[in-house]
């Protein structure tokens, strides 16, 4: 990107850090914001709380803008694993159902699905990894008319494999099931348009690529969607007219706000908007473009190093995360100590190392990396 960017990050004056996969460094304003925001309760309690409520605003009109959707299918819970937990439990199951994931998902994106297979005997339909990639034409062939949900994730996290959800979406939508997308490992750096894309619910968090305070989790929940999952996890402000103490038999709000159980943390979201500006400002496109120029440099540097390359790096498939193996015999744990001690920051996940670059990164930080892998 530019020095003014990376000028943001303190975070760049110390460290190599290529870990945004995992959590990204917050940009300075970001952290003011949050500080702006505990100073005036500290110092005012809620004389200004229609700021928080409209900072709040702000931040769903800016997500909602990013994912191209309407305002009111976006809604705030704590993190990822909160929003599939919720569609899980919200949906009517019954046997002979079945759920289409891969067998590698994240745990967020696994763990509601296995258990709904555990409690009401719904067949949970799984395909493997093969070299780096998910096979689509066999993940699609697992779909027939008994499915209710397929679910997948936009970038994986362990391979950075980056799937067709368009093609995924046809797939689910001609069956007349829902297509629920995990967007943690692409949301900010990869463009969406999820109604294009046929998916009906999206689950997310701030940490990663929004570089964002953490606990301001995500989830669209398309009209389709909204008449299908029951919200389960409702609270105080689920309801149509929240500031109603008289009414207890007040209807769920008949859009994904039903999903937001009480005010949430509105400091994170005052940190949050900054950071979704710097984001917007650019564009998901000119980011992704960006990340895939350091990505195929790294990748071609790592030819002369003794590492196999895990991630696809096929036209549609490569994503901004890169995936290896040492072949030296060193564990992934044992280079990533290494590099750490060096100031470089990246992720041991199994026997696999996890290269994540984001905009602040540039490619002296790919050389340098490279310099110092044996």
């Amino acid at each position: 990107m530019n020095e003014q960017i990376r000028g943001l990050f303190p975070a760049t004056q110390k460290y190599v850090y290529l870990n945004s996969a995992a959590v990204s460094p917050m940009p300075s304003v970001a952290v003011e914001a949050v500080l702006k925001q505990l100073r005036d309760v500290s110092e005012n309690g809620t004389v200004n709380m229609q700021n928080w409520l409209d900072t709040k605003k702000r931040c769903r009109n800016l997500v909602s803008e990013m994912l191209k959707v309407k305002p009111e299918t976006v809604a705030f819970m704590r993190n990822t694993s909160d929003g599939f937990s919720t569609v899980a439990n919200g949906l009517d199951w019954a046997e002979g159902d079945n759920i289409v994931t891969f067998a590698k998902e994240f745990p967020s994106n696994f763990y509601p699905w296995k258990r709904i297979r555990d409690v009401y005997g719904v067949e949970l339909r799984t395909v493997p990894e093969r070299d780096g990639r998910i096979d689509l034409d066999e993940l699609i062939g697992l779909i027939d008319s008994n499915t209710k949900l397929v679910s997948i994730s936009a970038v994986q996290f362990n391979s950075g494999f980056r799937a067709d959800l368009e093609r995924i979406g046809r797939a689910a939508r001609a069956v007349d099931a829902l297509f629920a997308v995990d967007i943690i490992q692409a949301f900010g750096v990869i463009p969406f348009d999820l109604d294009a894309q046929f998916v009906d619910v999206a689950c997310g968090a701030s940490h990663k690529w929004l570089f964002s305070p953490e606990g301001c989790g995500i989830i669209y929940v398309s009209e389709r969607a909204r008449n299908r999952i029951e919200p389960t996890q409702v609270g105080w402000i689920s309801v149509e007219t929240p500031w109603d103490f008289d009414d207890y038999e007040q209807n769920w709000k008949p859009n994904a706000l039903a999903w937001e159980s009480g005010t949430g943390p509105s400091s994170l979201f005052y940190g949050m908007e900054q950071s979704l500006k710097i984001l917007n400002e650019l564009g998901a496109e000119k980011i992704q473009g960006y990340l895939e120029e350091l990505t195929d440099e790294l990748c071609e540097l790592l030819i002369s190093k003794n590492y196999q390359l895990i991630s696809s790096r096929l036209k549609g498939e490569k994503s901004q995360i890169v995936s290896l193996m040492p072949k030296s015999g060193q564990t992934s744990q044992d280079v990533a100590a290494d590099l750490q001690a060096k100031n470089i920051i990246i992720s041991p996940r199994g026997e696999r190392l996890r290269i994540a670059p984001h905009i602040f990164n540039n490619r002296s930080d790919i050389e340098r990396l490279i310099e110092e892998m044996d």
